[in-house]
């Protein structure tokens, strides 16, 4: 198999946060569950080596979830273990981690959301906690897209939204500024928020 050609057929998206507990995995398992429920298939994949967020996805998705991690395995073989995982789905879905550009290090894009990004060639939806800010939003964003063009940010969803004109406004500004579309925007609302302790999600077993 050729998977520097066969991965550009499998459709894929990316969901990266700002940063991290922006709810990304809330995000990511609500876009899993709605994609099943209309009767895909989804492959689940998670950016870097950990295994409590897959353990929603697999609960959503009934499927095993790949880990892609940069920092331990290369490029050709993130690239083949993705093509072998989502070949059998209808669409690959991405959890990123932590924000978009964090990785080992402060100084490069290793093991980051943004390298694996760029690695699937893979559109990205970034996460935004609007909570407390408005016009600011568009500034985040705008950091964000200009920070590194060829990360290919294709859409945000607002998290924490205050209401339909906090929305309105947040919306407004971030695509005057950036020209990228806010394709959703969530409430605040504890009761859909994922349980966290401080080594980050709680494992599904423990619920």
């Amino acid at each position: 198999m050729n998977s520097a050609v066969d991965f550009m057929n499998v459709p894929r998206i990316v969901i990266a946060g700002a940063c991290s507990g922006v709810g990304k995995t809330t995000i990511s398992v609500g876009l899993m569950s709605a994609l099943r429920e209309a009767g895909f298939t989804v492959q689940a994949f998670k950016v870097g080596p950990d295994y409590i967020d897959p353990s929603y996805h697999r609960a959503v998705t009934g499927r095993p979830v790949g880990n892609l991690d940069a920092w331990m395995v290369p490029q050709d073989q993130i690239v083949e273990l993705f093509t072998h995982e989502a070949s059998s789905a209808d669409m690959a879905v991405v959890e990123g981690v932590m924000g978009l550009y964090d990785g080992l290090s402060g100084v490069d894009e290793t093991g980051s959301t943004a390298q694996i990004a760029k690695f699937l060639r893979c559109p990205v939806i970034l996460v935004i906690d609007a909570y407390a800010m408005a016009r600011t939003a568009a500034a985040v964003a705008l950091g964000y897209k200009k920070f590194d063009e060829n990360v290919n940010i294709s859409g945000i969803i607002l998290n924490r939204v205050g209401g339909a004109s906090h929305a309105a406004w947040c919306k407004q500004a971030i695509e005057g500024a950036t020209g990228v579309p806010v394709i959703g925007a969530l409430p605040r609302n504890k009761e859909i928020e994922l349980p966290e302790r401080h080594l980050g999600l709680i494992p599904t077993p423990e619920k």
